[in-house]
């Protein structure tokens, strides 16, 4: 008889995290726990961090991590954030030597994208940047018809995510940041961007930009999205 095994879904797991055996050895864990379960898979993944492509990478990321509070030496319940997401990419960028960063950010945050800019090249970076209406192709060309479009009547540019990550890549950026790239022009640019990549800012229009708000409002304000 063959037992199916259940999917991995450690959003539901119902152990405290200082309890779980992701945490700690000999720790609690549910049926479809993937550090039980997915052994074979976390031998080859640590394999991968041996790889000089990762290998410091992961070690600086790690490091940066813990970087990102204080008071760490008076035990884990004392210590408090420290440092802005702005903060620890400028700073990871210096722990892995980057010289020349692409910035691929959203027309809607061009004011947004330009102070970024600024402030990186003032630390000495080599920036690309590009806008996602970068070459002025018509959203026709995609398929879209006029009433599916923001601007109805009028010529609209569509936004260009391959094409970003393309010029990013022939610039030869050695780290990229994404400012506000749509949902889904996002994942295209990831997709075909040939540089490890970090995230500055998302896309939400309806929260400034921040859109864990309307995952704290869950019961509250935005309880219809269940």
């Amino acid at each position: 008889m063959v037992v199916e095994q259940k999917s991995t879904n450690c959003a539901r797991c119902p152990f405290k995290i200082a309890d779980r055996v992701c945490r700690k050895e000999g720790g609690k864990y549910p049926d479809n726990c993937p550090t039980i379960l997915k052994k074979y898979l976390a031998k080859d993944a640590l394999a991968e961090y041996s790889k000089p492509e990762n290998a410091n990478f992961a070690r600086q990321a790690s490091i940066q991590e813990s970087e990102g509070y204080t008071n760490r030496e008076l035990g884990y319940s004392r210590v408090r954030p420290a440092k802005t997401r702005i903060e620890e990419i400028l700073e990871f960028i210096s722990k892995m030597g980057y010289k020349k960063v692409g910035l691929a950010f959203c027309v809607g945050l061009r004011k947004e994208a330009a102070a970024v800019e600024a402030l990186f090249a003032s630390r000495g970076l080599e920036m690309i940047s590009a806008i996602c209406k970068i070459a002025g192709v018509p959203k026709e060309m995609i398929g879209l018809k006029d009433h599916e479009k923001i601007a109805i009547g009028e010529p609209e540019a569509m936004c260009n995510p391959i094409l970003q990550a393309e010029v990013l890549n022939d610039e030869k950026t050695e780290f990229n940041v994404l400012l506000g790239l749509c949902v889904g022009h996002d994942s295209l640019f990831l997709k075909y961007a040939s540089a490890p990549c970090t995230v500055l800012a998302v896309k939400d229009r309806v929260t400034g930009h921040n859109p864990l708000a309307a995952v704290y409002t869950l019961d509250s304000y935005y309880r219809a999205l269940k």
